[in-house]
């Protein structure tokens, strides 16, 4: 199940991107998971850990990726920060679903922090609202849970 804070929050890393930037490690960028996000998300391509072949920028580094999958990435591998992942659009919504899924598989905890209402789409999904303690399982749900936090 995935956490989620709702608005300012201490003890949050909250510029993802440097944080990432300075922390990140090659074995992240190559792993399977990580590979997914970063095609889906940044449609790119990794060639090894420290190349990553995208269609506007051609062959880059890692610190050139997008602040959304630098926030996924940072979830997925980083447990014991708690990251700002208003940082992401959208289109990471689905992917740190799956990050809470697989850590919780694991008898891991994930914590988010969102400083805005992210759609995570139609579907059903179950979200700890943090600020609450309520648990949600839909958008219609969390909207009216999150709705005094945003």
């Amino acid at each position: 199940m995935l956490n989620v804070y709702f608005g300012d929050m201490p003890d949050v890393i909250y510029n993802t991107n440097v944080y990432f930037d300075n922390t990140y490690k090659d074995s992240w960028i190559t792993n399977p998971l990580s590979k997914e996000m970063i095609k889906a998300v940044d449609k790119s391509d990794v060639i090894d850990e420290r190349t990553i072949s995208s269609p506007v920028f051609g062959n880059m580094s890692p610190k050139k990726l997008s602040g959304g999958v630098k926030t996924l990435l940072l979830i997925a591998n980083d447990p014991n920060k708690i990251f700002n992942a208003s940082t992401c659009g959208d289109n990471c919504a689905e992917w740190i679903l799956k990050i809470a899924k697989m850590k919780e598989e694991r008898h891991q905890k994930v914590v988010i922090n969102l400083r805005h209402l992210m759609d995570f789409g139609d579907g059903q999904f179950k979200i700890k609202v943090v600020n609450t303690n309520k648990i949600v399982t839909n958008m219609a749900e969390l909207v009216v849970e999150a709705g005094e936090f945003v």
